[in-house]
């Protein structure tokens, strides 16, 4: 299968979860793969993993809080393969559902620096190669939370809504240049991402999981790999500035 055939995808968040599931599933239809990812132990892993099956992959240790890190995995990509056609912008942390009231300010400003920061800071860098080439793709991982009001803490909340809206601007003001940019708005994908946070804000948690018991079941991390799968491919090519939601019909309700 070769939807993707010799198109270079940066992933940043890919060492793990939803972002190493995409570029495994990039890798599958042909794709050069940029594993951009701060763990640097399980960025090695999974370049080692992608190599193994015969993947063109490279990985670059990242802080997408971080000006120069972003700046670095640009130029550092472009060594590599000489183009980049695809960013998906993966990499992100939770905010312990934090209820407005119980919001601390070290929790705002983390989120808002990974979550909405690292979007803003690899679009920016990004865009003048895209515009240069006339085409490219961005797919960013907003989050239900990003659609709604209710599901999640309000940090976390406030950073997808901003991802949201950031999608939106973007192919609205550069899809005349050949530039699409789509969301994904995951609901729960199994990734151990919740289990493994401790400090959890049980009064925010109480809040947002108030109609849980609606959402059918949770996701696999593959799942949102096979829509990413198409927002990166041609199949999408009329599709810009959309931001879908990925929740088994949870926000039908």
């Amino acid at each position: 299968m070769t939807r993707l055939q010799d198109k270079v995808a940066i992933i940043t968040g890919s060492a793990n979860g939803i972002g190493k599931a995409i570029a495994v599933r990039y890798a599958q239809e042909g794709a050069k793969i940029v594993i951009a990812d701060f763990n640097e132990e399980a960025l090695n892993s999974t370049v080692d993993m992608l190599k193994g099956q015969g993947v063109q992959a490279v990985g670059v240790k990242v802080n997408v809080a971080v000006e120069e890190d972003i700046q670095r995995m640009i130029d550092d990509s472009v060594a590599a393969f000489g183009r980049i056609d695809i960013l998906v912008n993966c990499a992100g942390v939770l905010d312990k559902m934090q209820a407005a009231h119980n919001v601390e300010d070290d929790v705002w400003q983390r989120v808002m620096d990974i979550n909405v920061g690292g979007v803003m800071r690899s679009t920016r860098k990004i865009l003048p190669l895209f515009q240069a080439q006339g085409s490219g793709v961005i797919v960013n991982l907003s989050s239900i939370a990003g659609l709604t009001g209710g599901r999640g803490g309000f940090t976390y909340t406030a950073a997808k809504h901003a991802v949201t809206g950031m999608t939106k601007n973007i192919a609205s003001h550069y899809g005349p240049q050949g530039i699409r940019c789509n969301a994904i708005a995951p609901a729960q994908v199994e990734t151990g991402l919740v289990a493994s946070m401790e400090g959890m804000d049980m009064e925010g948690i109480k809040y947002a999981t108030r109609g849980v018991n609606m959402m059918p079941r949770a996701g696999q991390p593959e799942e949102i790999a096979d829509i990413a799968l198409f927002l990166a491919s041609n199949e999408s090519s009329y599709v810009n500035g959309v931001v879908m939601a990925a929740d088994a019909g949870w926000s039908a309700y």
